[in-house]
């Protein structure tokens, strides 16, 4: 899956909705559009949400557990002439993936994961169950306890986003402190070696289309701030396993670890773009504009999914100011 063309990006007819516009993936999938000519209505439940500001319309949602948000969505396709969604939220994902008929008969298409893909992805004791049961490499987990597990560890929250409440915890004292702070505990022995992310693309028969994997050299608040491309087919391997288990397709990022020896671990799976999308843009793998191509029905090419591999990304503080 490794080229080195540049692609040349066409623009498509389909105005497209955007959820999450206050995320780090909202906001890189709102850019890449923008910069096609594509018009997008920028949509968050935060009316201060910067990626409004970035696209040709805007407009609030109810948050993601409120049922009216589907009706919002149909609203606004029939305001703005919307005939395509793109969700950046992983948390309405399933909700909407169970209304796709009521958005469709609105006009707007889309392309998301089974629900039950999105839960398995969203409930970090059910993946981790998961990817046991299909024998995929991945820490050692068990819920609300690190009773069996090897230290160190990390606990986490078992319904989480982002490093909100993510303790790393070295001995029997930092534990019992860490299961009194974080909601709903999950206790994984921690990994050693090199962290990583790939930004994928399933096509609908569940086969791994598009794989850019990159290693995390600095994140903060769990979004990376500085990344790398590279190659390996032991990763993408892995990746292939794990998207066929969780049963996803569309877009989607998967987090893990490489060993110094060369073993590959996965942690977490996200079924939507990632936060350091345009570093994977950068490197030339058109995912933005393939996703399109699937959420219209077309079939992706392949031949616009590779990428280059030591394209290295920095990221700062940009502002914007209205009034």
């Amino acid at each position: 899956m490794v080229g080195a063309g540049t692609h040349t990006h066409q623009p498509t007819e389909l105005t497209t909705i955007v959820t999450g516009a206050g995320g780090a993936a909202g906001v890189a999938v709102i850019r890449e559009l923008t910069a096609r000519g594509v018009d997008v209505v920028a949509a968050d439940a935060d009316e201060h949400a910067v990626g409004l500001a970035l696209a040709s319309a805007a407009a609030t949602l109810p948050r993601c557990d409120d049922p009216q948000i589907v009706d919002r969505l149909c609203e606004l396709a029939a305001q703005h002439g919307a005939g395509a969604l793109v969700s950046t939220v992983t948390e309405e994902m399933a909700a909407l993936g169970r209304h796709e008929e009521q958005l469709a008969a609105a006009g707007l298409r889309t392309w998301l994961a089974p629900p039950e893909s999105v839960e398995a992805c969203r409930d970090k004791w059910r993946f981790a169950q998961l990817l046991s049961t299909a024998g995929i490499a991945a820490p050692g987990t068990s819920l609300g306890s690190a009773d069996g597990l090897p230290g160190p560890w990390i606990v986490k929250p078992r319904f989480g986003r982002g490093s909100r409440f993510v303790v790393a915890a070295d001995t029997r004292a930092d534990i019992v402190w860490a299961l009194g702070q974080v909601p709903q505990p999950i206790v994984q022995t921690r990994l050693r070696g090199r962290e990583f992310t790939v930004d994928c693309l399933i096509d609908r028969d569940g086969t791994l289309a598009a794989a850019v994997p990159r290693w995390r050299i600095e994140t903060k608040a769990g979004i990376s701030t500085k990344g790398l491309t590279f190659v390996s087919d032991a990763v993408v391997a892995g990746v292939r396993e794990l998207v066929a288990a969780v049963g996803l397709q569309g877009a989607g990022n998967v987090q893990g670890f490489a060993a110094d020896d060369g073993a590959v671990s996965f942690v977490e799976v996200n079924p939507r773009f990632s936060g350091a999308l345009p570093l994977s843009l950068a490197a030339g793998a058109d995912l933005v504009g393939e996703y399109l191509r699937g959420v219209a029905g077309h079939p992706l090419r392949r031949d616009r999914l590779t990428f280059r591999a030591g394209v290295s990304m920095a990221r700062y503080y940009h502002e914007i100011f209205q009034g």
